[in-house]
């Protein structure tokens, strides 16, 4: 020990116990300058006892066995290199410990094995050993003592070893020492004899920088069990901690300050930063399916730990599980919501609406390890219902803005090859195929997602469906009526029959989002139907304009005297129908049933027009039954050709025979009574038109027209009753000028009374003869 020997004389020379070396004062910094403030030291050199004031049974005898002054610890913290706010920095390196001159000697060869039972050993005045003899022998002598509360800087060590519940008990008793300070101070009693325990400000905030590295510590282990994945003992020392913490608080009144400390609660918002830190490692995987695949499989693996390592070893009562879940969930949830606050593309905003709805629900809330558990903790959703609502406005408008875009280029790009003869082929099976196919993907994903945002999609695609159909009615409009041209251009007919076969396709389409049930579907239905009802109109227009063309010069030899003998006008209109109808083939089956329908329509207002005007009166009754015989005839011949078109009209086949049947009948009762079903079956004729049937049948007398017309009126002043259908129109296209009135002599046979008397020379007068 020559050290020992030799510092109290060089101390004695020049006040520096380390000037033995002239390394010692470098020396020096790093250790005295360091430690300066500190006890035994003291902030300035402790003079020697002074003769007469005793051997340490004093006051000094009595302060020894009080704990000892922590005013050190605050001062590191303003010393060079311990600048910071938090006591978490100073566990970033040892710090020394309170000892004497002897213990900075000796080394750590006196030590023991824990701070927390150990006492202090005395230090002479001048820091100078007495020998080993005497350091024994106080060591002793505190062995048989009440131990000594550790200092600041002693706890603080126990907690960077990780020792927490003695620390923490070496905490609440310092805690318990300022409550009671503070309670003397506050009730006005001065601490006889005066000791050297700090202020109660200065040890409140000891205790509380304690604490704050206690809890640092606390929740490292927390932190640090998960990814162990194996049993993690440390857990038992925060286990015991927090169930002193908890009795504490049961012991301290209510309004102590730091009371409650709540720990429980603090380890479950400790669970889930520690949750929140696991899953912000998750390295940012190329696309966003990637990063939540691996925040899903982190998420997995670790409950998993927690299931089998972490939750054992707490006590049951804590819910260890729930309490990870919980944070874990919520960690995700912070996740997909910074995911959320970000600008996606429309595949990304599907993606995270899926993953959201249905793959986090399928993968981690149904796993096969950890899914049970998990759905009996109620964790609900990720997202809020407002962030997930606001998704979904974000990708249905981005949809929309997109889809709108790619159909008007797709019907851009259509109508400019419709003039060209190849185009009809590519039309019909282009044009709807595609336009259908950009909204069905839309469609067919979103439903995947959650039924109603399946239906707020359907609704929005529908409008854009609406607003495209409008604008190829006006581009077809533009197209088949060319300014200027009477009659189709070549190749109209193919280009007409591929743009009318785009419509069934868009019609069941438009059926289809509107079966979605939105509450605001049942318009935007409306106007597609109608606007598609429209496009079918102009194209079986332009598709019969022709026939019709063609057909006029026979209708117009019908119902004439020749008609009654030859029949060639007719069979002439039946053989053009039916070359007609070969060239509707390509026709979809929807189509080509509303355009035969419309033929057959056509045809028989046609055939029907030229009875009405009354170009045949019949004057016998022979007349009349040879004009019924032929109206039979061709009425059954009309039947039977529509019927094999597969016409889908077959109430207008009633139409001739009931006129023929008014033709036929004598009795005014009976006349009366087929006029009724005539009203009934065709709700649009009127007066004039049975009057013109009138007028063809010969009847002249007044008093009988007046009666069977009358039942015409009766029912004319009836028609808004219920039970008479408008839908069917037929007699209100056929336009009579003016009623028809039956002569009582042949017309024809005057005409030419008239023009024989014209040729006749009239003789002069007399008196014209003398002039």
């Amino acid at each position: 020990m020559p050290l020992l020997k030799k510092a109290p004389k060089e101390e004695e020379e020049d006040g520096d116990p380390f000037a033995a070396s002239p390394e010692s004062r470098y020396r020096r910094r790093a250790t005295l300058e360091r430690l300066v403030g500190l006890a035994p030291f003291g902030r300035a050199r402790r003079p020697g006892p002074k003769a007469g004031d005793g051997d340490g049974d004093g006051d000094g005898g009595r302060a020894r066995g009080l704990r000892r002054r922590s005013e050190d610890f605050g001062l590191l913290r303003r010393l060079p290199g311990r600048r910071k706010a938090s006591v978490e920095a100073l566990a970033e390196r040892p710090v020394p410990k309170r000892s004497s001159l002897l213990r900075l000697a000796l080394g750590t060869k006196g030590r023991r094995a824990s701070l927390a039972e150990r006492s202090p050993p005395p230090t002479e005045p001048d820091g100078a050993p007495d020998g080993d003899g005497d350091t024994g022998g106080r060591r002793q002598e505190a062995r048989g003592k009440a131990k000594e509360p550790l200092s600041v800087l002693e706890i603080l060590e126990l907690i960077q070893r990780r020792e927490l519940v003695a620390a923490d008990e070496q905490i609440i008793a310092l805690e318990a020492e300022c409550v009671a300070a503070a309670a003397a101070a506050a009730a006005g009693v001065a601490p006889s004899p005066p000791s050297p325990v700090p202020a109660a400000g200065r040890q409140a905030r000891d205790v509380a920088l304690l604490y704050e590295a206690l809890l640092a510590q606390l929740w490292a282990v927390v932190g640090e069990a998960v990814p162990a994945g194996r049993p993690y003992p440390p857990l038992r020392l925060v286990v015991r901690v927090l169930e002193q913490e908890e009795a504490a608080d049961r012991r301290h009144p209510p309004g102590t300050p730091g009371r409650p400390r709540a720990l429980r609660r603090r380890w479950q918002e400790a669970v889930g930063r520690a949750a929140g830190e696991r899953l912000a490692q998750v390295a940012p995987a190329a696309g966003l399916g990637a990063r939540l695949a691996a925040l899903a499989g982190r998420l997995v693996a670790d409950l998993g730990a927690v299931r089998c390592h972490v939750a054992p070893a707490y006590p049951a009562e804590y819910g260890a599980f729930g309490v990870y879940a919980r944070g874990y969930h919520r960690a995700l949830a912070q996740q997909l919501g910074a995911l959320a606050q970000r600008p996606l593309a429309v595949p990304d905003l599907y993606l995270l609406l899926d993953w959201h709805s249905n793959a986090y629900p399928r993968e981690v809330l149904g796993h096969p390890e950890i899914g049970a558990l998990l759905q009996a903790q109620a964790l609900g959703p990720l997202l809020p219902p407002e962030t997930q609502r606001g998704l979904e406005r974000s990708c249905i408008a981005a949809v929309k803005a997109k889809v709108e875009v790619a159909v008007a280029q797709e019907l851009q790009l259509s109508e400019d090859t419709w003039a060209e003869e190849a185009s009809s082929d590519d039309l019909q099976e282009g044009l709807a195929t595609r336009v259908t196919g950009l909204l069905r993907a839309h469609v067919d994903r979103a439903p995947q997602i959650t039924p109603e945002f399946g239906m707020e999609m359907a609704h929005s695609l529908l409008g854009v469906l609406v607003a495209f159909l409008h604008s190829f009615q006006r581009k077809v409009e533009r197209f088949l009526e060319a300014p200027g041209e009477a009659t189709p251009p070549d190749g109209a007919t193919g280009r007409a029959i591929a743009l009318v076969n785009c419509c069934p396709p868009f019609r069941a389409f438009a059926e289809r989002l509107a079966q979605f049930g939105h509450p605001e579907g049942e318009e935007p239905r409306r106007q597609a139907h109608t606007t598609l009802d429209k496009v079918t109109r102009l194209c079986n227009h332009v598709l019969t304009q022709r026939l019709f063309e063609d057909l006029k010069p026979y209708f117009n030899k019908l119902m004439k005297r020749k008609w009654l003998t030859s029949s060639d006008a007719f069979d002439t209109i039946v053989m053009l129908i039916t070359s007609f109808t070969q060239k509707l083939r390509p026709l979809r089956p929807e189509p080509y049933q509303v355009l035969v329908s419309e033929v057959h329509r056509r045809v028989l207002i046609e055939y029907v027009r030229p009875l009405l005007q009354a170009r045949l009166v019949c004057t016998s009754a022979k007349m009349r039954a040879r004009v019924a015989a032929r109206l039979g005839d061709e009425a059954r011949q009309l039947r039977e050709l529509f019927g094999r078109l597969d016409s889908a009209s077959p109430w207008l086949d009633s139409v001739v025979p009931r006129l023929r049947e008014l033709l036929v009948l004598e009795d005014t009762a009976a006349l009366q009574m087929e006029v009724g079903v005539l009203v009934r079956d065709f709700p649009d004729v009127r007066r004039k038109h049975v009057a013109a049937v009138l007028d063809v049948r010969g009847l002249r007398s007044q008093a009988a027209r007046q009666e069977i017309l009358g039942v015409v009126k009766d029912l004319e002043q009836g028609e808004g009753e219920p039970g008479l259908p408008r839908e069917r129109a037929f007699f209100s296209e056929l336009a009579v000028t003016r009623e028809a009135r039956c002569l009582p002599f042949d017309l024809q046979r005057l005409a030419r009374l008239s023009r024989l008397r014209l040729r006749r020379p009239h003789p002069e007068r007399p008196a014209e003869a003398r002039l």
